[in-house]
């Protein structure tokens, strides 16, 4: 049996884990022994470092299959020590490896699948390659590779799939197609290399999938592609092929996807019906005549046809515009230059100065200019015009992607902290040409304003972040922008740039092309990630005003007079709008981005898209005061939404609470606060999405569902409690008091790491560290006595918490509801007198069996008593329960508090407490109830009693 050994994690962006790669080592050693191993996968893991360091380790020298180490951050060189183990296959796509290709890796001539895709190699094929007459798949897209292609590469005599495009070779696209009799897929986009097609291609009966793109230089006649019966996809764009398409191409019944755009194709098309399989065609800036064939014009929306500029005959059956058939200046001649009788129903009422449109958004006002909405969701072929000034044409399908309305438009995952933000919130985007078209406008100097934002590739140290989004801007069919990089231009992600261009409309039209060229990447930070990105654009006009003549000259007389009387009565009423008479309560959206809050604001409609309109299947549970949601981001983030009642004043308090606390605490073991959303009656608070639940489902949940949380889980987790509220108490600049420390508010990653949530109840801690409350809020079993009492709270009540908290995870058994006699009021009570009797031994959790450390056992069970010491005085910092639990410092013995909370008295002033509190419950308390047992949500909260006074 051939082991598979992988390494993945495929989760949240923003919490990858941040570490080099030589203390990974010392982590998979002991799983990956050698052995038969035939898979080592390290793929979307988000490792970082130096590539060399992995394969030092004395373990993975003896191994002799590699098989994926994609989708991460790793740079550097492949190690040379891989020539010496026999590989199949090899996969290191998607990394930021550079320098030349190594000539060893000629050596391995077992390999069967060599993938360089998206990194940084440079210089030529080596020689040595030649010597891989085993391999089937070569795929090097994405580099910078230069020189002319190597012919010993005839040698591959095996090579099913070649993919070499977006590189910068050079010379005549390689003729030694003869000696790749089996190839399968062949992919040369925008590869540097020049035309013509080589006349070989036609030996090539076992094509399935050609693409080839971007081919400069000299021309030749489409090529002969009559053997291929099987073909499903085929691409021949940009390639400089003039005369017919041949008959043959419409007998093609396999063939799915057809794309023969941008050449210089003439003739008619055939009459004869075919490729009814064909959901994608795009035929897009040739010069095609003759009518249009019935069979194509009728097709249902299950078809994507582009027939976009060529010199069809227009006539009076010629077909109507409909979404799923794009006839952008699709005819000749005419009144109508040129343009489809879609614009026939839109005559230009007025000659426009200036059109301003936020692309893929709503309609805003930023700096007093007024911008359009743009909010169709646009398609793989789609012409549809809508108004009387501009349109948009969007051509080409991305590719190896399930084909979505989402593919079409972007919204950013993160707040945007650049001026106007609100134009860089949305993006249209193309995989291959996007144009706006702008009609009546008076003719004469314009400037185009182009706003761009790459929101769509991330900047995180993982391989999310090595995405090249590369393409041409032309305005009036001239380049103006060539190899155009958002990223590179703006020095990041999330970040503006500005570019204007000067231009001259005539005929009333002006016309601005986005053209994805087929350089960059394809596939990062996820398939489908390239072609145009615009945000917003302005067309303005160079015009000066005219002159006035001498009866508009009285006019404006007349005029500036009634403005002067309107001006005072404007501010007469700013005078009483000052005073407060007309003055509107502030919203709560208001409200908020007044505040100076370091998170993240989201809109309504990425909650919905994220939850599939908060469908029921996404629901996770239901918290103290409102509904939580599992989502997706569109950049595939996890989040988890929580939807807080929109009637409730106790919502709203604790929905700002939480806000303000969390927005500006960043901690590992304190739960992350992605941003928030506030629309209407709408409160939603978006989390870090947390894969195993609160740490009480882990212990005191269904018995099917528990985890088996061994010893060192255990300690991990208590350590990471202590850390995240020794950060609260003494190291974060805000000293915030949680007043909430339960089980079910803490959380477990899918690492199990702790994650301190639920802030709804937190305080900020006061200068003097004392505060008497006359709100008490908490929950009952975990609330310090003085606190429940007398309402003074200090974080010394925190460190209550958090002893009931640890004697929880020692004995894996809920302090309220755990009493082993009638004479013990609670998991607490009986420890104590288990410390007495000194056998606290017998606290320890008996799933654990033997299977633990006696010494940490003991010790954490002695410091949650320390912790639970009815005195605050006495009770140690959260800091020093750090230093005694990772054995640092030692833990003082307990000393029995004399007062008040004695052995006589302590349990009957809480059961007082408990019964004044459930006899005023239905006045005063709000008391939020969700099981610790049952399948709760991840942020959940158990009994919490929230008393007003």
């Amino acid at each position: 049996m051939k082991t598979l050994a992988t390494i993945s994690q495929v989760g949240l962006l923003h919490r990858r884990r941040q570490m080099c790669l030589r203390p990974l080592t010392t982590v998979l050693s002991p799983a990956i022994a050698p052995s038969p191993m035939v898979n080592v996968i390290l793929m979307a893991s988000t490792f970082w470092g130096r590539i060399l360091m992995v394969f030092y380790h004395a373990h993975l020298s003896s191994y002799h299959i590699l098989k994926v180490l994609y989708l991460n951050y790793l740079n550097g060189k492949i190690p040379r020590e891989w020539a010496a183990l026999k590989l199949e296959t090899l996969n290191v796509a998607m990394n930021r490896l550079s320098g030349p290709i190594p000539s060893y890796l000629g050596n391995i001539t077992s390999l069967k699948y060599l993938s360089l895709e998206n990194n940084l190699f440079s210089g030529t094929i080596p020689p040595e390659f030649g010597k891989l007459v085993n391999l089937e798949n070569l795929t090097l897209s994405a580099n910078y590779l230069v020189g002319k292609f190597p012919s010993f590469l005839a040698n591959l005599s095996n090579i099913k799939e070649l993919r070499i495009s977006s590189n910068n070779f050079s010379g005549k696209m390689p003729d030694i197609f003869q000696s790749w009799k089996q190839l399968e897929k062949l992919e040369i986009q925008a590869s540097g290399f020049e035309g013509p097609i080589p006349s070989s291609l036609a030996l090539l009966h076992n094509l399935v999938e050609l693409r080839i793109s971007d081919l400069p230089g000299e021309g030749s006649k489409f090529p002969n592609l009559k053997n291929m019966k099987n073909m499903y996809r085929l691409i021949l764009r940009s390639c400089n092929i003039s005369g017919p398409i041949p008959d043959y191409v419409w007998e093609l019944s396999r063939l799915q996807i057809l794309d023969l755009s941008f050449n210089n194709l003439e003739g008619n098309i055939s009459d004869t019906e075919g490729l009814t399989r064909t959901q994608y065609m795009y035929l897009t800036h040739n010069s095609l005549s003759g009518h249009i064939p019935n069979w194509l014009s009728i097709r249902d929306s299950r078809y994507q046809i582009d027939l976009s500029y060529n010199n069809f005959t227009e006539s009076s059956d010629s077909p109507s515009c409909r979404e799923n058939l794009n006839l952008f200046k699709s005819f000749s001649g005419g009144k109508t230059l040129g343009l489809d009788n879609c614009l026939k129903n839109f005559p230009c009422s007025k000659d426009w100065y200036s059109v301003n449109i936020n692309c893929a958004g709503g309609a805003t006002t930023i700096n007093g200019i007024d911008y359009e909405g743009d909010e169709d969701l646009g398609g793989p072929a789609k012409y549809f015009p809508l108004r009387e000034t501009w349109e948009t044409s969007s051509t080409g399908l991305f590719w190896d992607t399930d084909v979505t309305s989402r593919d079409f438009i972007s919204q950013n995952v993160s707040i945007l902290r650049i001026k106007n933000s609100a134009l860089y919130t949305t993006a249209r985007l193309s995989p291959l040409s996007l144009t706006y078209y702008f009609r009546c406008l008076a003719n004469g100097n314009y400037t185009v304003t182009l706003h761009f934002a790459e929101i769509v590739i991330r900047d995180n140290r993982s391989y999310q972040s090595l995405g090249r989004r590369i393409f041409d801007v032309y305005v009036q069919e001239k380049l103006e922008l060539k190899d155009f990089n958002i990223q590179n231009e703006a020095k990041g992600v999330d970040k503006a740039v500005v570019r204007k261009i000067k231009t001259v409309v005539s005929n009333k039209t002006l016309t601005i092309r986005f053209h994805w060229a087929g350089k960059g990447t394809t596939a990062t930070p996820r398939r489908g990630t390239y072609g145009p990105l615009i945000s917003a654009i302005s067309v303005d006009s160079d015009h000066k005003p005219r002159v006035l003549n001498s009866w508009e000259k009285n006019l404006k007389f007349v005029v500036a007079a009634v403005v002067s009387v309107l001006c005072l009565i404007l501010v007469i009423l700013g005078i009483l709008w000052r005073k407060g008479y007309f003055q509107p309560k502030p919203s709560r959206e208001q409200v908020l981005r007044g505040l100076d809050l370091q998170t993240g604001f989201f809109t309504f409609r990425q909650m919905q898209a994220a939850t599939n309109n908060f469908d029921a299947a996404n629901k996770i549970g239901e918290g103290g005061f409102g509904a939580v949601y599992k989502g997706e981001l569109l950049d595939g983030t996890i989040i988890a939404i929580k939807k807080l009642s929109s009637k409730s004043r106790q919502g709203d308090r604790e929905f700002l609470n939480e806000l303000g606390m969390i927005s500006g605490l960043q901690h590992p073991n304190v739960v992350r606060l992605y941003g928030c959303c506030v629309e209407g009656t709408q409160l939603l608070l978006v989390y870090e999405y947390m894969e195993n639940n609160s740490l009480a489902h882990a212990l005191f949940g269904p018995t099917e569902s528990q985890l088996k949380l061994d010893w060192p889980t255990r300690q991990k987790i208590c350590l990471g409690i202590a850390k995240g509220l020794t950060f609260l108490h003494e190291e974060s600049s805000l000293k915030v008091v949680h007043r909430d420390i339960k089980t079910t508010n803490v959380l477990l990653d899918s690492d199990l790491n702790a994650k301190i949530s639920d802030f709804g109840l937190a305080k900020f801690d006061e200068e003097e560290n004392t505060h008497i409350s006359t709100r008490i809020a908490g929950t009952i079993g975990y609330m310090a006595p003085e606190y429940a009492l007398w309402g003074y709270l200090t974080y010394k009540a925190d460190v209550y918490s958090f002893g009931i908290v640890a004697l929880e995870i020692v004995a894996g058994k809920n302090n309220t509801k755990y009493r082993p006699e009638e004479d013990y009021v609670c998991l607490q009570d009986w420890a104590l007198v288990l410390q007495q009797k000194g056998n606290l031994m017998e606290l320890v959790d008996l799933r654990l069996g033997t299977e633990f450390n006696e010494e940490e056992a003991i010790r954490m069970a002695k410091v949650a008593l320390l912790c639970t010491n009815s005195s605050p005085a006495l009770r140690p910092t959260m800091s020093e329960v750090v230093n005694m639990l990772e054995g640092r410092t030692l833990v003082p013995e307990l000393i029995l508090d004399p007062s008040i909370f004695s052995d006589e008295s302590r349990f009957g002033a809480v059961k007082d407490q408990f019964n004044r509190m459930q006899s005023r419950s239905s006045k005063t308390t709000t008391i939020t109830q969700s099981s610790d047992s049952t399948s709760t949500v991840w942020l959940g909260s158990s009994s919490t009693l929230v008393e007003h006074q």
